[in-house]
C-alpha cells in the first residue's frame, strides 16, 4: 500500500526500516525518534558508520525477515535499494497492506507537516545544510535539521533537533534535497536554497538542460510568495532561476553571492590562521569561518540567507542575532567527507603532516575544494590521492577532471570506482585513460590500480625532508573522491602514528 501523507503526530507510532543502515534512512530515523516514533529497522550484517548514530538512539539493525513486521508495524519505510516484491519485510508489509514509503516519500510526506526549506544543487548540499543547522542552534526557532552527511557540530550525527521542536505544532525543517532521478520532487519546500546546476548524473542527465529543467521544476514547487535562495555567481543557478521566474512570477527571487544584489551581497576577506573571514552586505560585522576554501564561504553567505529570512518569518529581526550567527558559523567544523580531519601527525623527520578527506568527486568541486586547501594551507605540500566515480561522468567530463588538479604538488590516481547502475564494457575509458590526459596539466602523477598498492609509495613520500623555503609548514595528504580509497586514508595516518 503506497501512500503520501504521515499523521502530523508521530509520538507512539511505529515505523520500521528496511535498509535502516542507508546514510538517508539512519537520518531519517533520527528526525522520526526525535518526534518520538517508535523505530525498528532491518539490513545487512556489515557494519557501516551509520550504526554508530543508531546505537546512540538504542537502536540495533535486525537482519531481513518478514517476521519483522509485527501486528505493531504501522508504517514502513524502505531504501530504493529494496523491492516491495523482493524483500522479505516488504513482502510481508504489503500482504498486510501497511502502508510502505520509499526514503524519499517518506521525506517528502514529513516535509509537509513542517514549515520546511530544501537546500539543493549540483555542489555544497552537505556543507550548506550543516552551515544552517549550525546557525540555527543559536536562534530561539523550534527547528529540526536533516543532511547527507554526518556533521560535527550536531554531535557526529546527521541530524539536529532543537529542545522546543518536539512540542510545537508546525517546526522549521530544513533538509538536503537530492537532485538525482529527480528524488527532490517528493519534498514540499517553502523556500530553497540553489547553490549550483551543471552538468552531473550523466547516466541520468544526458544534457545540461535535462539536469537544470529538473532544477526550474523543484523551483516551481514552491507555494506563491515562496523564496529561491540562489548563489548569483554560477551560472546554471541563475540559468534555473531565470527560467523558474517566467513560468512562476510570484516566487520569491533573493542572490547570494560576489554579484549580489541587497542584503546578501558577498565580499571575501583575508585567510589567516587557517580561518576565513568574509562580510555580507546586511551585517556591519566581519564573519569568519575556520573551515578552507572560498566554495565554503560562498556556502556560510547561503546559509545565513536562509537563516535570516526563517528569522524574519518567524517575526524577528535578523540583525538582533548576529552575534548568535558568528558564533555558529565558528562551530562549524564541517563533517564527514567533507574537509574532514582524519588526523594531525609527523613524520620520521619531526614535519607536520594533516591528513584530510573529502568526497569531491565532480571536477568543479575537486578544482575549488583544492584550491581552497592551496589558499588555506599555503605553507604544506600538498599530495591528492583521487579515485574517480562512474565510468559516465569520467568519460563526459574526462578533460575537466584532468585539469582540475593544478593546486596539487604530486597526484596519485587509481581505477575507476564503479556504479551497480552501469557497465563498464559500455565504456571506452578506464582509470588508465584519466591518468594519461592528467599527465598533460601535472607532470607528478602517478597511477596504482588498487587504491593500497600505493600505500608504501605515499608513505616514502611523507617522510622525505621537505625544502623549508617552499613548504615550511610541512605536508598535506588529502583522499579524494566518492570511492573508497579513503581507507588508504586511515591507513596511512595509522603509518605514520606508528
Amino acid at each position: 500500500m503506497s501512500i503520501n501523507k504521515l499523521p502530523d503526530n508521530l509520538k507512539g507510532l511505529h515505523i520500521h526500516f528496511v535498509g535502516i543502515k542507508g546514510t538517508g534512512m539512519a537520518a531519517l530515523v533520527e528526525i522520526f525518534f526525535r518526534r518520538g516514533a517508535v523505530i525498528t529497522g532491518s539490513d545487512v550484517s556489515e557494519r557501516f558508520y551509520t550504526d554508530e548514530i543508531l546505537e546512540k538512539l538504542g537502536l540495533n539493525a535486525l537482519p531481513f525477515s518478514e517476521n519483522n513486521i509485527t501486528d505493531e508495524v504501522q508504517y514502513v519505510v524502505y531504501s530504493s535499494a529494496y523491492k516491495l516484491d523482493k524483500n522479505p519485510d516488504l513482502i510481508a508489509a504489503t500482504k498486510k497492506n501497511i502502508p510502505c514509503f520509499l526514503y524519499t516519500q517518506a521525506l517528502g510526506a514529513y516535509s509537509q507537516g513542517a514549515y520546511s526549506s530544501g537546500i539543493c544543487g549540483v555542489h555544497g548540499k552537505t556543507s550548506t545544510t550543516g552551515l544552517t543547522g549550525t546557525i540555527l542552534k543559536e536562534l530561539p526557532i523550534p527547528c529540526q535539521i536533516l543532511a547527507g552527511s554526518v556533521i560535527n557540530s550536531f554531535g557526529n550525527n546527521c541530524t539536529y533537533t532543537s529542545p522546543d521542536c518536539i512540542s510545537s505544532k508546525r517546526p522549521y525543517f530544513v533538509a538536503e534535497t537530492c537532485e538525482y532521478q529527480r528524488h527532490f520532487m517528493s519534498f514540499c519546500p517553502q523556500k530553497i536554497i540553489l547553490t549550483s546546476v551543471e552538468p552531473d548524473h550523466q547516466d541520468f542527465y544526458p544534457t545540461y538542460e535535462d539536469i537544470r529543467d529538473a532544477f526550474v521544476d523543484y523551483i516551481c514547487k514552491l507555494p506563491k510568495n515562496g523564496q529561491v535562495i540562489y548563489c548569483c555567481d554560477d551560472a546554471g543557478a541563475c540559468d534555473a532561476v531565470s527560467i523558474a521566474l517566467k513560468k512562476r512570477s510570484d516566487i520569491q527571487a533573493i542572490p547570494y553571492g560576489e554579484k549580489a544584489s541587497g542584503d546578501y551581497k558577498l565580499t571575501f576577506g583575508t585567510v589567516s590562521n587557517e580561518r576565513n573571514s568574509f562580510s555580507l552586505s546586511l551585517f556591519s560585522k566581519e564573519f569568519a569561518l575556520k573551515v578552507p576554501g572560498k566554495h565554503e564561504v560562498r556556502d556560510a553567505a547561503a546559509a545565513i540567507a536562509l537563516s535570516c529570512e526563517l528569522l524574519k518569518t518567524a517575526g524577528l529581526n535578523p540583525l538582533d542575532y548576529t552575534e548568535n550567527i558568528a558564533k555558529g558559523l565558528l562551530n562549524f567544523s564541517g563533517g564527514k567527507r567533507r574537509s574532514e580531519i582524519v588526523g594531525n601527525c609527523h613524520n620520521a623527520n619531526g614535519e607536520s603532516i594533516v591528513i584530510i578527506d573529502d568526497y569531491g568527486h565532480h571536477p568543479t568541486a575537486v578544482k575549488t575544494t583544492l584550491s581552497g586547501f592551496r589558499e588555506f594551507y599555503k605553507g604544506r605540500k600538498i599530495i591528492v590521492d583521487f579515485m574517480s566515480h562512474t565510468y559516465s561522468r569520467t568519460q563526459a567530463l574526462l578533460v575537466e577532471f584532468a585539469s582540475s588538479f593544478t593546486s596539487a604538488d604530486l597526484l596519485i590516481l587509481h581505477k575507476i570506482y564503479s556504479s551497480a547502475r552501469e557497465n563498464p564494457s559500455d565504456f571506452s575509458i578506464c582509470g588508465k585513460t584519466l591518468y594519461e590526459e592528467s599527465l598533460k596539466y601535472n607532470e607528478k602523477v602517478h597511477y596504482y590500480e588498487e587504491i593500497m598498492d600505493a600505500k608504501d609509495f605515499i608513505l616514502s613520500e611523507l617522510n622525505k625532508e621537505l625544502d623549508k623555503s617552499k613548504y615550511p609548514d610541512g605536508y598535506l595528504f588529502v583522499t579524494m573522491g566518492a570511492g573508497n580509497n579513503w581507507i588508504l586514508g586511515k591507513e596511512i595516518y595509522k603509518e605514520l602514528e606508528k
